[in-house]
Order: structure tokens, then C-alpha cells, then sequence
């Protein structure tokens, strides 16, 4: 007998609120079935307002102890509702274009500052690696492991140095030492953001390394009278490659940053917002050695003549200024912000 009251008040609440959940359910069967374009402009402008009205009556539900089926059926109503009125309204095409037109490139335009410093660090190793090895054959094998080398050292001749570049006869040989520049540089944009809640240390580390290796083969191919003809031959691929190794250790040190620096948040928290950043640069420079790894594998070894490499090597430059850089570039992300709703 003492339930009896309660079952009739979860009858009286049914009865004066039941259609509006039928109306929202047949709604969402609509949408759930993918038959979007059949909803009205009515139907459309109901659904929040349909929505709310069903977590106003969870709410009073709860709040009065009515039956446990009803509280369970308004709660999935609700949930389900929430999807449609606050989730993602977008296909899957209509996410990876906006990764490409506005996320990726807004989030490199954040790490300008972080790029310099990965740059500059690139750059001064080269620079450092350049001169050492100009003053000593031997510092060559101090920046560039023996494997990876693979016969091109101080002791080659220009003959020699000038067959990889240029020989098809040297074309196995060839593709497999860019294969091997390709694999080192992909692991170093890897380590570089993986490491970079390490203060940033071994990211600035692997930055400069790269940079010392780059430097290296410079001076060598410089000595022997064939820098321009490598020049051509690395860039081809290496402007995509490099720069993405660059964004890599750009995200590391967004990472490090606000780690070593977390500010007025816990440094879990202010690794996590970082990272949201960072992982979308990330994503674009794998992105980006993929593409590289296209260039060296078909543009470099059908493209022979040091001018027209060069001239690939500028194309992809001004591909990825006018890209990343260019006026029409966002400024914002829409991954980033945060759309707050009501459960």
C-alpha cells in the first residue's frame, strides 16, 4: 500500500510532460537513423528546447523520488539529446578539412616563438659542425656515426662524393642512405616531442645534434668542391623534412615550457593545455616527413639537374611560408577552444 502513492504521482507527472519526451524521441530516432533532412526548421529549433524540458523534468524527478524506470529513461533521453544539441556536428571530412584549413595552421602560427628557437638552434649547429670539420677531417665522424655515413667521409674522392649525387649506377646505395636520413630525422622529430616535458633539455639536445650532423655533411661535400650539387640533393626533400623536424622540437619546447614554468596551475595541468597545441603541430609534422619521404622517393631520383632541384626546394619553401605564415592563415583553432554545454 505505500507504494501506491508514489506510483500514482510518477503517473500524474507522466501524463502531464510524456509527449514533449515522445516528440524529443522521435527526434532523435530521426538523427540517430541519419535522416537529418528530415527534420523541419520547427524540428530544429525544438530540439534544445525539448532538451531542456526533459532535464527539468529528470530534475524534478530525482528531486520528488519518483519511480526508478522513469529517472532511468529521462536520464537516457537526456543523454541522448546531449550528443546532438552540444556534440559535433560535423562528418568526418568536414573535421580532417578543418584540421588542414585552419587547426594545423593556427597552432604553428602559436609556436612562432618556440620555431625560432628550434630553428636557431638547428642553425647554430650546422654552423658549429661546419667549421669543426673545416679545421679537422676528424671532428667528421665525431657528428656523423660510421654506418650512417656509409663511405662518404673525408677519405672519399670527388669522384666518388659525386656519383652518390648524381650516378644512377649508385642509385641503391643512394636510396639507402636517404632512407637512412629520413628514418634519423623522423626519430628525432619523434624523441624531440616526446622528451620535451624533460624542461625542454633533450629537445634543445637532439635540435642541435641534428643541426651538428647537417653541418657536417656540408663541410664535407664543401671540401671536395660539390656543395652546391648536395645542396640540391638534400633539399629537394629537405626543406619539407627539416622544417618538420623544426615544428617537432617547437612542440617539445611548448611542452618543456609550461612544464618548467607551469605558472598559477599544477604542471599536470599546464602540460595538458599545452599539449593540446602540441600535439596538433605534431600530427602535421608526421604529416609532413610523409610527404618528404614522396619527394625523396620519387622527386629525387627522377630529378637529376642541380637547378631544377632547387627549384623543388624553393616550391615546397614558399609552399609551407604562404601555408603556415600567409595572410588567409587563422589565428585561432577550433580544436582548442573549449565549448562549454549542460550535461
Amino acid at each position: 500500500m505505500s507504494d501506491a502513492p508514489v506510483l500514482l504521482k510518477s503517473q500524474r507527472f507522466r501524463a502531464e510532460r510524456e509527449s514533449d519526451w515522445r516528440r524529443l524521441e522521435e527526434l532523435l530516432k530521426d538523427l540517430e537513423a541519419g535522416h537529418r533532412r528530415k527534420l523541419s526548421d520547427d524540428d530544429v529549433i525544438a530540439l534544445p528546447v525539448l532538451y531542456r524540458s526533459t532535464l527539468s523534468s529528470l530534475s524534478m524527478a530525482r528531486s520528488i523520488s519518483l519511480d526508478r524506470n522513469l529517472v532511468e529513461y529521462l536520464e537516457s533521453l537526456s543523454t541522448r539529446a546531449y550528443f546532438f544539441v552540444y556534440g559535433a556536428r560535423t562528418t568526418l571530412g568536414e573535421q580532417v578539412a578543418g584540421f588542414f584549413l585552419r587547426d594545423w595552421p593556427a597552432a604553428v602560427r602559436d609556436l612562432w616563438r618556440e620555431t625560432l628557437v628550434s630553428a636557431a638552434l638547428g642553425v647554430l649547429g650546422a654552423i658549429a659542425a661546419f667549421f669543426l670539420v673545416l679545421r679537422s677531417a676528424e671532428w667528421f665522424y665525431v657528428f656523423v656515426p660510421r654506418e650512417m655515413a656509409g663511405g662518404r667521409g673525408p677519405e672519399a674522392s670527388n669522384a666518388e662524393l659525386a656519383r652518390t649525387l648524381f650516378d644512377s649506377d649508385a642509385g641503391h646505395s643512394l636510396s639507402l642512405f636517404a632512407g637512412f636520413l629520413f628514418t634519423h630525422n623522423s626519430q628525432i622529430a619523434l624523441f624531440a616531442f616526446a622528451l620535451g616535458f624533460a624542461f625542454c633539455l633533450p629537445t634543445g639536445f637532439l635540435m642541435l645534434y641534428n643541426g651538428l650532423m647537417l653541418g657536417a655533411f656540408l663541410a664535407l661535400f664543401f671540401t671536395h668542391g660539390l656543395l652546391p650539387q648536395f645542396g640540391g640533393w638534400v633539399l629537394i626533400h629537405g626543406v619539407t623534412e627539416l622544417f618538420a623536424v623544426t615544428l617537432a622540437g617547437a612542440a617539445g619546447f611548448r611542452i618543456g615550457w609550461a612544464v618548467a614554468f607551469p605558472g598559477d596551475k599544477s604542471r599536470m595541468q599546464a602540460a595538458s593545455d599545452a599539449g593540446r597545441r602540441a600535439a596538433i603541430v605534431m600530427v602535421g609534422a608526421l604529416v609532413m616527413l610523409g610527404f618528404a619521404g614522396l619527394l625523396e622517393g620519387f622527386g629525387r631520383q627522377l630529378i637529376t639537374l642541380t637547378p631544377a632541384r632547387y627549384g623543388v626546394a624553393l616550391a615546397t619553401a614558399l609552399l609551407w611560408g604562404i601555408y603556415f605564415y600567409g595572410r588567409w592563415a587563422p589565428a585561432r583553432s577550433a580544436v582548442i577552444e573549449q565549448r562549454s554545454g549542460e550535461p
